[in-house]
């Protein structure tokens, strides 16, 4: 695949310190502007930060960190996207990374997010085969520039160096005539559509128009499930095996919204019935906004972790959200829900699988009158353990990648102000 190098040039000025903060923690950011919405991919000892910057006026772009040691440093950011201002992107559906393995030299870097147009929103993709010093010039994902709105992108990597995606797509909902349709949540049309007290439509059944896409490569991109809940994070991995693994919120029958899940045994040719993660059992007619994640460990057990409604500990108390894990060894049923060690409002979970097989979740707690960061780690089967590894500013939209000895953490940061994604490298 062939791109054009677009050579960007980062003024001295806009860019802040890219170093070792007092409390340990990295700092990512582009000064004078609002720095949010990360992911991060790592490959070995090569890590890449992706993450928005938003100008005063609005205008967001997406900017690339690469660090060559670990994550213990990264480079200065580099603008990612050719037209300015383009993206929109927020914490439930950032810009997402992946390393695409090379047979000699660093990886490529593959990152994708989403961009406004006319007839809707569209998925962008850029590369850099020079170890993130230029990007190419963005690409429409295939498939992705239909009419109407889509989003909630994941993206990994298959075993044969291929980039695989799957998002949300709402091109059904489009008007005829090619114009965007107002934003539409699981079929609630939020000009006016939503389903009002005494109608007897299921919101599964108005999901059936809101569907899951999988693309690999330049492949067109295709529907591999109906009834998708409309705004929150899709997840996916890939297997040594060639297996490709998707999760996302599922619409059921009652206005339910749980975990789903599918899996391929051939590369992405074919994708079995979705499963049920957990009975859940979460009935809600609205999109909560928090969706699954999803990691998969070098015996080909996939993880996956998510929030969900449940009740109060006590009989009077209102229910609150809580976030939840299970395990599936063969990708046909999985274990009974277990709770995550969090504590406050919970949102926002991701995991990761380290090299021994442990793993690494993250997840944001709204407590004490701000929100802050958490760590679990799980080894051998035990439960989960918990840490804060977030300092006293605001802090959100928690990610987490695997490198060859740590696990790398970052969040969005907010204080007197000021924004920035902070970077913990886990190492125990």
């Amino acid at each position: 695949m062939k791109h054009a190098i677009v050579r960007l040039t980062v003024l001295a000025s806009m860019v802040a310190v890219v170093g070792q903060a007092a409390s340990s923690h990295l700092t990512l950011a582009v000064a004078g502007r609002a720095n949010a919405a990360a992911s991060i991919a790592a490959l070995s000892k090569i890590a890449v930060t992706a993450w928005a910057v938003t100008a005063p006026g609005g205008a967001t772009d997406i900017y690339a960190a690469r660090s060559t040691d670990g994550g213990r440093t990264f480079g200065a950011p580099v603008r990612v996207n050719d037209v300015a201002g383009d993206a929109s992107v927020g914490g439930e559906q950032p810009p997402h990374v992946a390393l695409v393995p090379r047979p000699s030299g660093e990886p490529s870097i593959v990152v994708v997010w989403t961009a406004k147009r006319k007839e809707g929103t569209r998925i962008l993709s850029a590369r850099s085969d020079d170890g993130g010093a230029t990007f190419g010039k963005a690409r429409p994902l295939a498939g992705g520039e239909a009419p109407g709105n889509r989003g909630w992108e994941a993206i990994t990597t298959d075993r044969e160096g291929g980039v695989v995606f799957v998002w949300l797509d709402h091109r059904e909902t489009a008007p005829s005539s090619g114009t965007a349709a107002p934003m539409q949540h699981e079929g609630h049309d939020h000009a006016g559509g939503a389903k009002a007290p005494g109608n007897s439509v299921d919101g599964a059944v108005r999901a059936q128009m809101s569907k899951l896409y999988f693309s690999r490569g330049d492949e067109e991109g295709r529907a591999v499930a109906a009834g998708v809940c409309y705004c929150c994070k899709t997840a996916v991995v890939a297997g040594a095996d060639g297996s490709i693994y998707a999760a996302w919120r599922h619409v059921y029958p009652g206005n339910i919204r749980d975990i789903a899940f599918t899996v391929s045994r051939d590369g992405g040719r074919t994708f079995g019935a979705p499963l049920r993660v957990s009975d859940d059992r979460w009935v809600l007619d609205g999109c909560p906004e928090n969706g699954p994640a999803m990691a998969l460990d070098s015996r080909q057990r996939v993880h996956i972790v998510w929030p969900t409604l449940v009740s109060g500990q006590t009989p009077d108390a209102e229910p609150t959200l809580d976030l939840f894990y299970a395990s599936s060894s063969d990708g046909r049923s999985f274990t009974p829900r277990t709770r995550l060690p969090a504590q406050g409002l919970p949102r926002h979970v991701n995991i990761a699988a380290m090299p021994d097989d442990s793993l690494v979740a993250v997840w944001e707690e709204q407590a004490a009158g701000t929100r802050r960061v958490v760590v679990g780690r799980a080894r051998g089967g035990q439960p989960f353990t918990r840490r804060i590894v977030s300092g006293g500013e605001r802090a959100s939209y928690p990610v987490v990648a695997s490198t060859e000895a740590a696990a790398l953490v970052a969040w969005t940061a907010e204080s007197n102000g000021r924004s920035s994604i902070q970077i913990s490298r886990v190492a125990d």
